[in-house]
């Protein structure tokens, strides 16, 4: 009976003791923690970064070993320092470097880097294969990576020189992407992001390609041009 109590008494003690030691450095509760933020992550990086020399930036992108942020930073200071100086030999290689990064990567923030540099270094050759999959990434839950490619976007469309064959290529993809969602469409009559945008480059295409391109849009769509 006396161990029982002493038993009892014992496990009142050690709750009571657990109980008022304070939770340790960092065991925050959930709506106390920061956001991640993976546009300041990526920002900075690229401002880390700015000074490096080319071919230590294009070693960065071959190492396997950095996260996807800093691969990601190291393509924008590339295609932001470096993309529209090199020639010949050293494009190519630049180009290999790249194009074998983007197969190797699940990241979406190194994929839009990439995708967008490449556009930068050889319009003509990249334009058709990588607007498109730029122009899904609006759909992206990520709202840092749905900016960063509406961004490569407008920078893309706005150095050129507002090309029909480009236009085209906007306009196609993003009238499957509308008439995909055409029934979630009747009924808006504000635009979110996400679709603001896409009808912002819709409109750059049809001004490109002229008014008649409106009767290949569903009607959900045009009431929100």
């Amino acid at each position: 009976m006396e161990r029982t109590q002493a038993g009892i008494l014992v496990m009142f003690v050690l709750s009571a003791v657990c109980l008022s030691v304070p939770r340790a450095h960092g065991q925050d509760d959930l709506s106390e923690q920061s956001i991640f933020d993976d546009q300041q992550l990526l920002d900075g990086y690229a401002q880390k970064y700015a000074d490096l020399s080319k071919d230590v930036i294009l070693e960065m992108i071959m190492d396997d070993t950095l996260n996807p942020y800093q691969i990601a930073a190291a393509v924008r200071v590339f295609k932001e320092r470096y993309s529209g100086e090199v020639v010949s030999r050293e494009k190519s290689r630049g180009e290999r470097i790249l194009v074998r990064r983007l197969k190797l990567t699940d990241s979406p923030f190194v994929e839009v880097e990439i995708m967008h540099t490449l556009c930068r270094m050889d319009r003509y050759r990249y334009f058709q294969p990588m607007v498109p999959a730029l122009i899904q990434k609006l759909n992206h839950y990520n709202a840092a990576v749905n900016e960063i490619a509406f961004n490569s976007l407008n920078d893309i469309i706005g150095a050129g020189n507002k090309r029909a064959r480009e236009a085209r290529v906007v306009f196609t993809t993003i009238r499957k992407m509308l008439f995909l969602s055409r029934n979630r469409l009747v009924n808006v009559t504000d635009p979110d992001e996400k679709l603001a945008r896409k009808l912002k480059l819709l409109r750059w295409s049809i001004k490109v390609l002229g008014r008649q391109e409106l009767n290949r849009l569903p009607p959900e769509v045009i009431n929100l041009l």
